[in-house]
């Protein structure tokens, strides 16, 4: 498997099932409540919308999705295991700490 492939995976499940990483959201999401916050969470995993135009490395870590009239983003970034800087290597989960981020377009 080439690493973007693993990368993918790894994000995937993530994005899927909030497992191999941890996950955050933005004030203005958790503002929205609890129920929202659920629906997103929802959408979120059923989101498959990849394609070149906001995918454009494979990795599945970035998309832009509509919940009850707003505009979503999520966005996976990788982090060292001290979530001090970079990933030395996003394939590799021994060294790797796998952030989802849930955040209102207009926060970006």
């Amino acid at each position: 498997m080439t690493a973007t492939l693993r990368i993918r995976a790894l994000n995937d499940d993530l994005r899927r099932n909030l497992s191999g990483g941890m996950a955050v959201m933005t004030p203005g999401v958790a503002a929205l409540g609890p129920d929202f916050v659920q629906r997103a969470i929802d959408a979120t995993a059923a989101f498959d919308d990849f394609h070149n135009g906001n995918d454009p490395h494979k990795e599945h870590d970035l998309g832009i999705l509509d919940v009850d009239g707003h505009k979503l983003i999520f966005k996976i970034c990788y982090y060292d295991k001290s979530l001090s800087g970079h990933s030395p290597d996003p394939s590799d989960p021994s060294v790797t700490e796998r952030v989802i981020t849930l955040m209102l377009a207009e926060e970006y």
